[in-house]
């Protein structure tokens, strides 16, 4: 088992997970509460990657990163090193890859707080972002956990994007999806399968969490005092 393959995955999965929180909290707010006639268009844009196939996103992701386009220039020039094939490449890929994983549970779940309570804090004097913070987001907690969960999970799948923004380079772009494809390359399926069911057993546990929180499976044993 390739556990610099491992260790990378996880690296990149929490890296995304915590960047999609970040920016995916004031979207998903936006979304929940904005009016704007045309929203619907930004959130077929944060959907697309639901659609697209990952070749077709990660095509234009290289185009976009690469050294000819404003974006890659400046990173070149930044950081001095082109952006593609690098894991910071490969980070931006995975946020945009997994952005509706994140930004949907967390519309709605705010979307499903009682507007009363919202329009009474508001009533009441408190800012908007008091608001969210004392308001919307603790009782959107079952929303966040998935939308963190879902977005780790998704990354750790992640194939196409990666192969077409971060190639195969061990120690740096190398995921654990890629691992198992070169693997079967080398007809090397006893190693194959072995990270293949450690991917199943991790994609169940998470799902089995995701649906347990959401459907709050706790209250059937309360605790006793």
């Amino acid at each position: 088992m390739n556990w610099a393959a491992i260790l990378l995955t996880l690296k990149l999965a929490t890296s995304t997970a915590l960047v999609l929180l970040v920016l995916g909290l004031p979207l998903a707010y936006w979304l929940a509460y904005s009016r704007w006639r045309w929203k619907f268009l930004v959130e077929s844009v944060v959907a697309l990657p639901l659609v697209l196939p990952p070749t077709v996103l990660g095509f234009y992701l290289l185009v976009a990163m690469g050294p000819r386009s404003p974006l890659g220039r400046w990173y070149a020039d930044l950081a001095g090193q082109p952006l593609p094939f690098t894991f910071e490449g490969l980070l931006v890929a995975s946020i945009l890859y997994s952005l509706p994983f994140t930004v949907q549970p967390l519309a709605a779940a705010f979307g499903s707080v009682d507007r009363k309570l919202v329009e009474a804090s508001w009533t009441l004097g408190v800012s908007r972002p008091a608001t969210f913070f004392r308001v919307i987001l603790p009782l959107s907690g079952a929303g966040v956990l998935t939308a963190a969960v879902l977005s780790f999970a998704h990354t750790v799948g992640e194939f196409g994007v990666v192969l077409m923004v971060g190639g195969n380079i061990e120690g740096v772009t190398r995921t654990v999806s890629i691992d198992i494809y070169d693997e079967v390359q080398a007809l090397n399926y006893g190693t194959a399968s072995e990270t293949a069911l450690l991917l199943l057993i991790f994609s169940f546990l998470i799902l089995s969490v995701v649906y347990a929180v959401n459907r709050n499976v706790w209250a059937a044993w309360p605790l006793k005092n």
